[in-house]
This record gives C-alpha cells, structure tokens and sequence, in this order.
C-alpha cells in the first residue's frame, strides 16, 4: 500500500524545513550563501525522493507563488532592520543610483544583445532583457552581514530599490503596445500611482499595528499586507514600495507620530510588539525562503545546466553584470570596491521575472539553464567578494602590527 498522498506533502515539507535550517547553519559556518546550498540541496533531493516512490507535483506552480512570498518578506525583514536618519539619506540616495544605473545599464546591453542574436523583436528583447538586469534582495541581503554596517545598508537599499525598478519596469513593458512611448506612459504613471497608494496603505497599517491590542495581531496584518501588493499586480503597479515603506514606518514611528491627527498614538508597549512581529517575520522568512530555493533547485532539469549554448550565454550576463557593476563603484570611488562589486546576485526576483516573461514571449529553451547558471556562479560571487574581504582585513591588521581574526 502507498503511502497517502496528505502523509507524503506532510513528510517532505517536513523534511524540505529540517534540510533548509540544516543548510542556513552550514552556509553561516562555511562563509557560503546559503541560497546555492538550499539549490544543490533540491537538486539532490529528486532522485532521492524519487528511490523511496515520493515525487513533488505541480512544482511548476508551487515556484512563483512561494518565491512572491518570499521576496514580500525578505524586503520586509531588510526594511525592519533600517533606522531612518539624517546621516544615512546618503546610503539611501547612494543604494537608489546604483541601482538605476545597474539596471538602465545592464539592461540596454542584455536588450541589444538578444536583439542581435535572438529572433526576437525589440520590444521583446527588453521584456527579456530585465529579469537578467535586477539585483535579489532575497540573496544580496541575507548574504551582506559581513560587510560593515553603512556597507549593508547600502546593500539593502540598493537591492530592494532594484527589485522595485525591476519589477516596474518590466511590467510596464509588458503591458505596452510596444512603443517607448507606452512604455513610457506605463512607467511614470504606474510609478506615481504605486508610491501615492503605497504611502497611504503603509500608514493605515503602521496605524493598525499601534492600536491592534489581544493574542491575534499579526495574521491580520500581514493579511492586508499580502492582499494589498497582490492587488497592486493585479493592477500592474509596483507593490513593493508599499512593502518597503511599511517595514521603514514599523520601524520609524516617529515619520507617524510626528504629524498631528496620530499625536499620542504610540504607547510604551509598541516596542515590545514591534519586536514581537520583527521575529515572526524572521522565523517566516527563514521557511519560505529555505522551501523557495528547494523547490527551484527540484524542478530545475540538470540537462538544461550542461547545455553548451546555456553556459555561453551565462557568461555573457555574468560579464556584463560585474564588468558595469565594476565601472560604477570605481567611477563613483566607493570603498570595498571588490566585495562590493561582488554582491549582485541574480535570484528570486529575476526567476520571477523570466517566468512571466516566458507566457508572453516564446523564448529558446536554453534559456532556461541560462537563468539558473546565472543564479548559482552569481551567489557564489559573494563568497569570493567575502574572502577579499577577509584578506584585506588580515593584510591590514598585519601591516598595522595587530594579529587578525584568523590568527
């Protein structure tokens, strides 16, 4: 007799969580982002699962709904963990152009490229071209904790703008007629419109969560929060914003409270709740992340990965990527250049992203194994950008007559 098919789900989520916080240890430990482990972990896990009768269905599915899960999350945690104040606006500032530059940049040179050697018209080279042009927030910030302080706020910023450009860019691409002036028309007004709503919803919430009293405070919240930027697709806006700017009030009241109708708003306990809803959101995180990346790495066909026309294709974007990437930090004489440089991983965002460009355009199936080769050497990149790091540091110590950390 088989074993049900509810015991199945069960067991293997059940598994898919032990595995991923496995991992997350083993990745912190080793210096590794733990995103290529959790990959090679679902990689593995297929022709495992596969030798005991167990097999996943409807992964195809499953991907795009936990990885939108994921990204909501993971710019929530990353914007929980920023205090707003006069003197950081420059890594706010500083994280916004990298990020406009990175994707205006990366994206011309990917559109051209398709153009020329795709059979694909121009307005479809771009839709393809920006999924491969945006930074993941959801590897660039849980992969920057051995930077300084100003350094991975820089990264925050920056990766969570990019996902916001991306996404805003892309859709109104998609949604056009084709011309750059409807792309246009689609980017400028969807910009203002999604930042106008995104400000009044982040205040309603912000205001909830300070006045919400009892045992259930959380679910409902974080309810009108996923309502709200599922919405906000459906509208073809860009909800992020919305997503950044709630965890930046949660974590600011004071943008709140100073106004005069929300004066005495805030009491002693909200601290406390705010903390409360910070390790929720953690624990959250951690889960839906960890299943994102397993399952990407099942469903993906190892075929795809040895496919000659994949890896040079890979390689192209891998190039262009850090070689802008480079030219920017240096031109504007940003400290850690290397490490740094770097940290421009391809992820979530941009799996998302290929995913809806794939409905609408019919694209070569190497493609496919491009998207996940670029993934995979691009979070790798950050272990050699943690290294550098570390050897400049130890070389620094040592020509200042101190032992290093390694010492």
């Amino acid at each position: 007799m088989g074993i049900p098919v509810t015991y199945q789900a069960i067991l293997i989520a059940s598994i898919f969580l032990l595995l991923a916080f496995g991992v997350e240890r083993l990745g912190r430990t080793a210096g590794i982002p733990s995103a290529i482990l959790l990959i090679a972990t679902g990689l593995a896990g297929k022709p495992v699962l596969a030798s005991f009768g167990l097999a996943l269905e409807g992964i195809g599915a499953a991907v795009p709904i936990v990885g939108t899960l994921g990204l909501i999350l993971i710019v929530l945690e990353g914007a929980l963990d920023i205090k707003l104040r006069r003197d950081r606006l420059r890594a706010a500032s500083s994280g916004f152009l990298m990020a406009f530059g990175g994707l205006v940049s990366c994206a011309a040179l990917f559109t051209l490229v398709a153009y020329l050697a795709l059979d694909l018209t121009l307005h479809q080279s771009a839709v393809l071209a920006v999924p491969f042009a945006v930074i993941s927030s959801t590897i660039a910030i849980p992969s920057s904790g051995f930077l300084p302080p100003w350094g991975r706020e820089f990264v925050i910023y920056e990766s969570s703008f990019s996902d916001i450009l991306g996404v805003l860019v892309f859709f109104s691409l998609l949604n056009s007629d084709g011309t750059l002036g409807g792309a246009l028309m689609g980017l400028i007004g969807g910009g203002v419109l999604s930042l106008f709503l995104a400000v009044i919803c982040a205040v309603g919430l912000v205001l909830i969560l300070m006045r919400i009293d009892g045992h259930i405070r959380f679910t409902p919240l974080l309810a009108g929060l996923f309502g709200l930027y599922a919405a906000g697709k459906l509208m073809h806006l860009s909800p992020l914003i919305l997503v950044l700017l709630f965890g930046l009030m949660l974590n600011n009241p004071g943008l709140i409270v100073r106004l005069r109708p929300f004066r005495g708003w805030l009491d002693e306990q909200y601290e406390t709740t705010l903390e409360e809803f910070k390790l929720l959101i953690l624990e959250l995180t951690f889960a839906v992340r960890g299943f994102f990346f397993i399952l990407l790495g099942y469903w993906t066909d190892l075929m795809e990965l040895v496919s000659l026309e994949s890896w040079l294709s890979a390689l192209l974007v891998l190039a262009v990527v850090y070689g802008s990437r480079y030219v920017m930090l240096r031109v504007s004489r940003f400290d850690l250049l290397v490490p740094l440089t770097c940290i421009a991983p391809r992820g979530l965002i941009t799996v998302l992203l290929f995913l809806a460009a794939k409905e609408a355009v019919s694209l070569p199936h190497f493609l496919y194994g491009t998207v996940m080769l670029v993934v995979l050497v691009s979070a790798t990149m950050i272990t050699v950008g943690r290294y550098r790091l570390a050897a400049a540091d130890a070389a620094t110590a040592s020509s200042r007559g101190q032992p290093s950390e390694s010492t």
